[in-house]
């Protein structure tokens, strides 16, 4: 057998660039910039179990939006030229010519809010059908810790023969995509690398410090790299929850919850977050796993679940203070008319995953109003698909309720005069719109 890779120094192991060619396994928000990025210096096969989309890429689109097109087309050119350039397939006799795999592919929550990690352990047993030796198996999935070792490694080995640490290895590296965001990008954010052994660490961190502007932390070990990613999002949903009881306490009180986080805000060290709708793909899910791997071990998590508590009841409140308010200005609810701005899960961005837009439509639904929803970013088919809901393409003239559920851009150009009629109520939750012409906000 050649030189081993992992007895040199990672330096030495990637001055051959056609040692290294990399198949990313998952093209969604996080997948493919990644695949773009390393395709600037490697030989990248961006896979996907989904032939739609791996033939949209194919011809240098995203509907996802996070891709540069400028950049996805001239990485796609420039495939096999000095042994880099980027190509896609959903074909996975393909994966066979490759011998490092990032897999970036969804760990979502099923009904009961426990983790899901059917795409995840799916995504481990095709890739041991193509594992050799010394090939690598990196993790960016957000998982809870423990779980790469635990639940991945014993799918690879069942499904390869091999024996990790031996014949393969696995890395973990967490995603810190921020969808949507085009000012901290995936090479301008720090990046925290691990690998299964001291000589694999190095190597995992040598690859992604060549594509990461901001640098990488490199983690002792797999469980503190997927606990770093855990807890990321842990406190960011509990911080926000924390605003979010604070608006519904100064709801009670008549008093505005801008107006106070203003206030307390001119002191250097309140943090501020701001009230409102909790969901996408990270914050409103990940902290299930940190409390389900906590539950495992006889721990019951009081703030992280209480902090989610509050966030999942967000869409009902705010349905609910739209009806309070609709009653108080003599409207009949019963039949009303209801516009919905937004559904994806922030603003200026297409994800509608685990989007809380829904949960205030389907409440008002629930008292019988016609409820409409207007989005210019999110994908009809796909709304269609995950949620059964329609999305209108023109706005009507007046409605008795206008809820801004998602501070897009373009809603900054819509004439609201045409959409308010007498009597019509504004809510904003996003506080996006003039103070003069909303009847409640967050």
């Amino acid at each position: 057998m050649s030189k081993e890779p992992f007895t040199i120094a990672p330096a030495e192991y990637f001055e051959d660039p056609g040692r290294v060619k990399i198949a990313i396994i998952g093209l969604g928000y996080v997948g493919l910039p990644l695949a773009i990025e390393f395709a600037k210096k490697y030989d990248v096969l961006g896979f996907d179990i989904n032939h739609t989309r791996v033939e949209e890429l194919s011809r240098g689109e995203d509907h996802t939006r996070e891709a540069h097109i400028d950049d996805l087309n001239h990485v796609i050119s420039s495939r096999n030229i000095n042994a880099k350039g980027l190509h896609f397939s959903s074909n996975k006799t393909d994966l066979n010519d490759y011998n490092i795999f990032i897999v970036t592919v969804p760990t979502p929550i099923n009904q009961f809010k426990s983790p899901d990690l059917t795409p995840l352990l799916k995504a481990s047993a095709m890739l041991g059908e193509v594992l050799k030796q010394d090939n690598i198996v990196i993790y960016e999935s957000t998982v809870y810790p423990g779980c790469t070792e635990d639940d991945c490694v014993p799918v690879l080995e069942r499904s390869s023969g091999l024996k990790f640490n031996k014949n393969f290895f696995v890395g973990y590296s967490p995603e810190r995509i921020n969808p949507g965001d085009k000012v901290n990008t995936l090479t301008t954010i720090r990046k925290v690398t691990s690998g299964s052994t001291p000589a694999v660490a190095d190597l995992v961190d040598h690859l992604y410090k060549s594509i990461i502007k901001a640098g990488t932390h490199k983690a002792p070990s797999l469980k503190v790299a997927e606990a770093s990613k855990a807890i990321e999002n842990a406190q960011r949903d509990v911080n926000i929850s924390f605003v979010n009881e604070l608006a519904l306490i100064f709801d009670r009180l008549g008093i505005d919850t801008n107006d106070v986080l203003e206030a307390a805000g001119t002191k250097w060290n309140f943090l501020k977050y701001k009230p409102g709708l909790v969901g996408g793909h990270c914050i409103g899910v990940d902290p299930y796993y940190l409390a389900h791997k906590a539950e495992s071990l006889g721990y019951h998590p009081e703030v992280i679940l209480s902090g989610r508590r509050v966030n999942d009841n967000m869409g009902i409140f705010i349905a609910s203070k739209v009806i309070k308010l609709l009653i108080n200005k003599g409207h009949k609810i019963l039949g009303a008319k209801a516009l919905i701005l937004g559904i994806t899960f922030k603003e200026n961005c297409p994800d509608i995953r685990n989007t809380k837009v829904v949960d205030i439509y389907n409440e008002l639904k629930q008292f019988g109003m016609n409820v409409s929803i207007y989005d210019p970013w999110a994908d009809k088919a796909e709304v269609r698909r995950e949620y059964g809901l329609e999305l209108i393409d023109n706005l009507e003239d007046s409605y008795d309720a206008v809820i801004l559920a998602v501070a897009h851009k373009e809603y900054n150009h819509i004439d609201f005069k045409k959409l308010l009629g007498n009597n019509t109520i504004v809510f904003d939750t996003k506080a996006f719109l003039e103070r003069s012409m909303v009847d409640g906000r967050l």
